[in-house]
């Protein structure tokens, strides 16, 4: 698979966490750079929530220069998303039971196989991704009432290196973000709602100690959540979302 061009790229056998090596590389950053790393001491998830990454699965962190407003700035959740359902499509030559989940995670057979995580402030946004390649962590070691963890090697019998899904991610962000840049986020809007989990039933997004059920209508140009619930429809702009 191809390299894309621009993209420099780090394979690092131990680091404390690719979030915190990118962070670490913005101030002197060039251009985009990803950051693999075979072993992380020091994860993190959403919230500040530890993850779980047993050996052998992949973590990255993709360090970008942008200029855009915070607001057009975390819509490449969606274009991280798309890459990496392209990614794993790539890999395996197969997209049954693949499926996104709002606002960053991949899908398979009803489990969680991948997170992405979006952090930044000023010119450089870090984009973490964390794919469970050959283990998911056990069910004990995820929040109570969340997604199920799935490994894709259990789930499809493909075997996949870190560096293979590094390449394959990096390709298809390429593409995506060439999109997003070239045509904003409506290309990516329509193709994330395509391969959206549970749209047109009713799910839980959970936010700052309040709850809100109701119908996933869409995903709005904001890429807010959509819920038809019994007091209208209601956008979220951020919040957890259990099904």
């Amino acid at each position: 698979m191809t390299w894309p061009a621009g993209y420099d790229r780090r394979v690092l056998a131990e680091v404390d966490s690719t979030m915190a090596e990118a962070t670490r590389m913005a101030p002197t950053l060039a251009g985009p750079v990803w950051v693999c790393a075979l072993r992380q001491t020091a994860a993190r998830g959403r919230r500040g929530r530890a993850w779980i990454s047993p050996e052998g699965n992949f973590a990255a962190t993709l360090a970008l220069p942008v200029t855009e407003a915070p607001g057009t700035v975390a819509l490449r959740s969606f274009v991280a998303a798309l890459a990496l359902f392209d990614a794993v499509v790539a890999l395996t030559g197969r997209a049954d039971g693949l499926s996104l989940k709002w606002p960053n995670d991949v899908l398979l057979n009803g489990g969680k196989l991948a997170g992405i995580l979006l952090e930044g402030g000023g010119r450089v946004l870090s984009i973490g991704v964390g794919v469970n390649l050959t283990a998911a962590p056990a069910p004990a070691q995820v929040e109570p009432g969340a997604v199920h963890p799935v490994a894709l090697l259990s789930e499809t019998g493909a075997r996949v290196t870190p560096e293979e899904m590094l390449d394959a991610l990096a390709a298809a962000y390429a593409e995506w973000e060439a999109r997003f840049v070239t045509y904003g986020f409506a290309p990516v809007r329509a193709a994330w709602l395509q391969r959206a989990a549970r749209l047109g039933q009713t799910v839980t997004a959970r936010a700052g100690g309040t709850e809100t059920v109701g119908t996933f209508e869409t995903v709005d140009e904001r890429g807010q959540l959509v819920l038809k619930t019994a007091k209208g429809r209601v956008a979220i702009p951020a919040a957890d979302v259990f099904f």
